[in-house]
């Protein structure tokens, strides 16, 4: 079974792109302390389809402590004539934490949730899944303690 969770806080603004068929992703970078050889800090890219990927967009910001949650999937590209390897995260992500001093974010966000707790019985099942991971959820037992994030 492919499956991944990671907690990490980001390293850029989030990317929101349309794709040709009318839906968006969203597109992160996430820093996850310990993931990377001698316990370094390792760098992962993440992609969120769908509702979930635009309320992500709106409401997070560089900075922001979250857990994702999804498959693995490996890329491959060329980049200066080397072949290069790397992966990536395809799923859903939960607000975990807003950065330090960051009243505009925690504002964004209670926004953000009270816009999706709106008719529950007319959302789409991702629309649903993005009101779980928006609602505050701090995901799976354990998933902070394997990042090494202290709290």
């Amino acid at each position: 079974m492919n499956h991944i969770q990671l907690t990490g806080r980001l390293v850029q603004d989030p990317e929101l792109k349309a794709l040709a068929s009318g839906s968006s992703v969203c597109q992160l970078r996430l820093a996850v302390e310990g993931m990377a050889p001698g316990r370094e800090t390792g760098y992962v890219n993440v992609s969120s389809f769908g509702a979930a990927g635009e309320a992500a967009a709106r409401t997070l910001t560089k900075g922001w402590l979250v857990a994702v949650d999804g498959r693995l999937e490996q890329q491959s590209w060329e980049k200066d004539g080397q072949k290069r390897t790397g992966y990536a995260v395809i799923g859903n992500v939960e607000f975990l934490a807003a950065p330090r001093n960051s009243d505009r974010d925690l504002q964004a966000a209670r926004e953000t949730q009270a816009e999706t707790d709106k008719e529950p019985e007319r959302r789409s099942a991702p629309e649903r899944a993005a009101a779980v991971a928006i609602s505050g959820s701090r995901g799976p037992a354990g998933a902070q303690a394997s990042a090494g994030v202290d709290w």
